[in-house]
Parts: structure tokens; sequence; C-alpha cells
């Protein structure tokens, strides 16, 4: 008994070490999954679950016009984002410097973070500044912190290594929200009010960004070497050559372009029900703001732990299957909130949406690196960015328009953007992995 139980870590260890490509140690890579731990913090306290609705009542006053300012000003940054994530990546490339940039946009975001504790009521003017760009340095990372990935995990581990990473996100998430929550119900027990404690959590947020991330500048290797530079360009105009040339050779990728358009169209799904499940189950559902708190945490548990087994399922029975039975997953999902009319129903929706989350979008950004090239990953992991960043704009204003020309009724708003699921079930059948991969290992520049 004794024997088995001691010889259980270094069976572990070996299955974890015949996941890894050669030289790469379960440190690192525990590394590299610390930033997911590491920015998860800044989309649940920020984007999801705390700021955003301060936001709409303290800073912008409860004004009619609040929700459209607050989505207007992501919009802008994720624009920003899909404009510059492709450039970024392919200087990344050229130039081996993903952990440089990565380190670059980190700081930005940890910075612009923490100026939000400055946002009070009526401060528009210092808050949308502060919102775009702290959203647009956090994209912008998320974007770096993926092209590692190839680097790190062996082709058929990589869903299994992406799941690592993406679960552990979530659990980061957790730890921010509950260390924020635990500040808040102080707070309010000694009477404070929003515009009081909210500053604080902001700091207590970028804090704990900026701590967790440091395990992977202090162990992450950039592995990636230099690309030979095009003469007479400077480097802006190289990022941009070398982008042109990946979009003037995008047949040789046709794969890997199918999947980006995939990925539009069930990340707008995603992106709708991250951004807009709080109100769906305030509004539709009669939420209370305790019980909406508790269906976050839920959502986040669920998440990690489809994402960790949908990453082992992945390198089973293979990539595109694991994605098309997590879209089924969503359409159910959809299926059950729309026809729920009472809390039992939408929790078991809350369930497996969480569980879709995790796993889709840890599934998606492990087969964007089977199919990009060695010497091109941070700029097909642009590319892929610029995808989830389009489909962040595209998701979320479909369900507010239709839930703005229907009155209000957000049962037919997320019944029309679950279209978006279909949509990109059928356009995944189309994607040939042995295919798209050929073609990433034929490619030399």
């Amino acid at each position: 008994m004794v024997n088995n139980i001691t010889s259980l870590p270094m069976t572990v260890n070996i299955t974890m070490r015949n996941s890894l490509a050669k030289t790469v140690t379960p440190r690192e890579v525990w590394a590299w999954a610390m930033y997911d731990f590491a920015n998860s913090g800044y989309t649940t306290v920020v984007i999801t679950a705390i700021f955003n609705t301060y936001f709409v009542s303290v800073v912008a006053d409860n004004q009619p016009w609040a929700t459209f300012a607050w989505t207007a000003a992501l919009a802008v940054s994720y624009a920003a984002i899909m404009f510059t994530a492709p450039v970024i990546g392919a200087y990344a490339d050229a130039y081996a410097a993903k952990k440089k940039l990565l380190a670059l946009t980190t700081i930005g975001c940890v910075v612009f973070t923490a100026l939000l504790a400055f946002a009070g009521p009526g401060s528009l003017w210092l808050t949308i500044p502060l919102i775009v760009l702290s959203n647009f340095f956090y994209g912008s990372g998320e974007n770096l912190i993926a092209a590692f990935l190839p680097e790190l995990a062996t082709g058929r581990s990589l869903g299994k290594v992406s799941g690592w990473g993406w679960s552990l996100g979530y659990v980061g998430g957790l730890v921010s929200l509950g260390a924020c929550l635990a500040y808040v119900t102080w707070a309010q027990g000694q009477g404070k009010q929003a515009a009081d404690f909210v500053p604080v959590t902001i700091l207590i947020t970028a804090a704990l960004f900026a701590v967790s991330s440091l395990p992977t500048f202090l162990f992450l290797k950039e592995r990636a070497v230099p690309q030979p530079h095009l003469q007479g360009l400077n480097l802006i105009q190289e990022s941009f050559a070398r982008l042109a040339q990946t979009l003037k050779h995008a047949s040789d990728y046709r794969d890997l372009r199918r999947f980006l358009i995939c990925t539009v169209f069930y990340q707008a799904g995603i992106q709708a029900v991250i951004t807009l499940a709080a109100i769906y189950a305030q509004q539709a559902m009669h939420f209370t703001t305790q019980q909406t708190i508790m269906l976050i945490f839920v959502v986040n548990i669920t998440a990690a732990i489809g994402a960790f087994l949908f990453g082992h399922l992945q390198d089973r029975i293979g990539h595109i299957p694991t994605i098309a039975l997590t879209l089924v997953g969503w359409i159910v999902m959809v299926g059950l909130a729309w026809a729920a009319q009472g809390p039992d129903m939408f929790w078991v929706a809350a369930n497996l949406a969480g569980i879709c989350m995790g796993s889709s979008q840890s599934a998606g950004r492990a087969l964007v690196g089977l199919l990009s090239p060695a010497t091109r990953r941070g700029e097909f992991f642009g590319l892929w960015g610029l995808a989830v960043k389009l489909s962040s704009i595209l998701g979320p204003l479909t369900y507010g328009l239709v839930s703005w020309i229907s009155q209000g009724d957000h049962r037919l708003a997320i019944l029309i953007t679950g279209s978006y699921f279909v949509a990109g079930l059928a356009i995944l059948a189309g994607v040939n992995v042995r295919r798209g991969r050929r073609a990433a290992l034929r490619s030399t520049s």
C-alpha cells in the first residue's frame, strides 16, 4: 500500500513529461499556465462581475446610455486588438520577442487596471480610456501567451496541456473574485458604499495579476529563434510585410483559415454568454445579486473542470470531434436557458455552459497551435486573437440589438445568439486536421 502511494507522484510526473516537448520541464509548463491564472482575475472582476456594474451605476449614474457606453468602450478595445494582433504576432515571430512583448502587455494591463481605482462618479473622461487601454493590453497578452503552447507540448498533447492552462485560469478567476468579495463583505459590514470599496477591489485585482504572473517571467523560456529579416524595411514595415505574405499564401493553410472563420461564429455565441449571462439571469430569471454572484462562481468551477477533462478527451478522440461535441453542448444549453421558467433548469443550463466554455476555448487554442507553421506561430495566434475579438464585438451586439428591437425580450435574444453555435458547427465540418497539419509542417518560412 505504501509503495503504491509513493509511486503515484512518479507516475503522474512521467505522464506529464510524456506530454511535453523535449527540454521542457513540468515547472515551465506550470509557469506558463500561471499566466492564465494571473490574467483571469482581470476579466472576472473588471469585465464580468464587479467593475462593469460599478461603471453603470456609479460612474455613469445609471443614465440610459450607461450600458451602451460600457459596451462601446469594450468594442473600441477589441477593435484595436483586432487591427494590431497580427502585426504584433508577426513582429514577435521575426524577432523571437514573445516574452518581451508579453512583459510589456502585462505591465500595461496591471498599471491601467490599477488606475481604474481613481474612477468615481462622473469620471467618464478618465474611466473610458482606462477601460480601453487595460482591456487592449489584456487581450494582446492573451494572444502572446497562447503562442508559447506549441513550443511546450507535443503535437498529440496540445489539447491536454492547453486544458491545464485554461482550467488553472478559471481557478485564478475564482481566487481574485473570492478575495474581492471577502473585502466587499467586510466593507459593507462597516457601512461603506460602492464608491469606497470597489476601487480597493480593483487594486486587489491588479496586485494579484502582477504577483501571479511572476513565475511566467522567471521560468518560461523563449524557444523561438529570430527569422531572417526583410531588407530595406523598418520594424513596422517588416511586420506588415510578413502579415501580407501570410495572407497572400493563405490558400496553403486553408484548414486553419476555415477554422478561424468557424472560431468567429462559435466564439460570438460564447462571448455573448460571458458578457450578458448576469444580465439574462437578472432580467429573464429575476435572480438577485447574491444569486448572480453564486452563478458566476459555479460557471467558473465547471469551466475549469470542463477545460481539464476535455483537454484529455481531445487528445484521445481528436480535435474536431471534441470541438463539435462542445458546440452541440452549447446548442443544448441555449435551448435549456430559453425554455427555463424556474431556477432549477437554468442552473442546469449554467453548469452546462461552464463545462462547454472551458472545453471549447481550450480546444480551439490547441487546434490553432496544431495547424500553425512553426515559424509563424505568433502571427497565426495573432489571427486567432483577431477572430476571437471580432466575435467579442459581434455576439454581444447581436444580443443587444435583438433585445432592443424586441423591447427587452431576453429569451428571444439568447435564442437568436444561439444560431452562432449552429453556424460554427456547420463550418467546422469542413476542417481537415490531417491536411492542415501537413500544410503547417511543410512551411519553412
